[in-house]
């Protein structure tokens, strides 16, 4: 057995208990809407995204993620100066509203541009690499990108600015995720596979 399998099925099966169970949140999606508001300016009044790229898609994501992403920015557990303000006041409710309000919008998933990175990044996505240890991507995050709740994030329609900066924050360790998958992974990603892989999941083509 190859070294990239190998690599896939101890993720894979590391998974199997977590991808079985989809925990419920208990959100509200019109209070979230409501509290949502102030999101718009980064996020989009939708979660379909703001004036820059390098800011999040919010929209489609798994609900479980999403709260226990703005769970991690107010405790400080993840660092972003304008995350862990807009963080702060919001209640554990009021969390569990918002991200079901955005969980419940309706990704619009985008085009990617380098047709080139798209056929490295699809490479990369699908079957890893055998040589530096990288699993395929789609072991965590599903072949069509939509992710396995509650752990692992929505990854298709994401902006490729945003994907770019998180998998370039967990190579130099500036995010480390609970677990530490993404870490282990990102920092075995060349630079160069870090843009194929953030330009192809801008739709997974």
């Amino acid at each position: 057995m190859g070294v990239r399998w190998v690599v896939v099925l101890v993720v894979g099966f590391s998974m199997i208990g977590v991808s079985q169970v989809r925990a419920d949140i208990n959100g509200d999606v019109a209070a979230g809407k409501a509290k949502a508001a102030v999101c718009a300016g980064c996020h989009g009044i939708d979660g379909n995204g703001g004036a820059d790229p390098a800011w999040p898609k919010l929209a489609g994501q798994i609900p479980e993620y999403l709260y226990a992403q703005l769970k991690a920015f107010k405790t400080g557990t993840r660092s972003n100066p304008i995350m862990t303000g807009m963080a702060a006041p919001l209640s554990d409710q009021d969390m569990r509203n918002v991200a079901t309000y955005f969980g419940s919008q309706t990704l619009k998933e985008g085009a990617a541009a380098d047709k080139e990175l798209v056929s490295a990044g699809r490479r990369l996505y699908r079957g890893g690499n055998a040589d530096t240890g990288v699993p395929a991507c789609m072991s965590c995050h599903g072949p069509s990108g939509h992710g396995i709740p509650p752990r692992f994030p929505r990854v298709t329609g994401q902006n490729s600015p945003y994907t770019q900066k998180q998998l370039s924050d967990f190579k130099a360790s500036r995010r480390v995720d609970n677990d530490g998958i993404m870490t282990r992974v990102a920092f075995r990603m060349s630079e160069a596979e870090i843009r194929a892989a953030s330009e192809y999941m801008v739709g997974l083509h």
